[in-house]
């Protein structure tokens, strides 16, 4: 996993499913733009939709931040359709606002380095910057979903990171006081907030 991290993105071309369509994609569509690409188990389950739901009504949180969430798992694109059409009530998903890709040959999960023996997706999750460079990178086992905030807090903190120079401390968020990486200069955070 970790030698992902800081490599570029492993390249994808997929059939997704988009706003109620069917369309190719590939991670070239989101040139200069980052990207947040989680994979989970499978349609019709039980945490999955929760995931999905979460991170689609935040989507636009993430796109004021020029970041395109992209979901991705081993099932076929009519069952993701099939599944948007039932309702959030019955465990369905609903609209979705973003693309979900259909990796039936699961060449995207194992280039991501998520496919379990069983031969389904672990919740991978992989935030991947304007360069195409992964930045971060989280696996969770199947029983637990993950933290939209947490997700959008790492990429304020990328960002920030990205664009300043400098080092997002422990719980940093947005607005909070960052630190220069260096000997002298981390001391002032230090000073500031110990």
């Amino acid at each position: 996993m970790s030698r992902l991290v800081g490599n570029p993105a492993p390249d994808f071309k997929a059939t997704a499913l988009v706003d109620g369509d069917f369309k190719e994609i590939s991670l070239a569509d989101f040139k200069g733009k980052w990207k947040i690409l989680f994979f989970y188990p499978l349609d019709f389950t039980f945490v999955c939709p929760t995931e999905i739901i979460a991170f689609s009504d935040a989507a636009s949180r993430f796109r004021e931040k020029n970041c395109e969430i992209i979901a991705c798992s081993i099932d076929s694109h009519f069952s993701h359709l099939a599944w948007s059409q039932q309702s959030r009530k019955d465990g369905g998903i609903g609209e979705v606002d973003f693309p979900i890709l259909s990796d039936l040959h699961k060449k995207i999960a194992t280039d991501y380095e998520v496919l379990n023996e069983e031969g389904v997706a672990l919740r991978g999750l992989f935030l991947i910057d304007n360069n195409d460079v992964i930045q971060h990178a989280t696996i969770n086992n199947l029983s637990v979903g993950r933290n939209v905030e947490e997700a959008l807090r790492l990429l304020k903190g990328y960002q920030y990171t990205s664009e300043h120079g400098e080092v997002c401390p422990a719980n940093w968020d947005e607005g909070a006081d960052t630190m220069k990486p260096d000997p002298s200069g981390s001391k002032e955070w230090f000073q500031k907030n110990q």
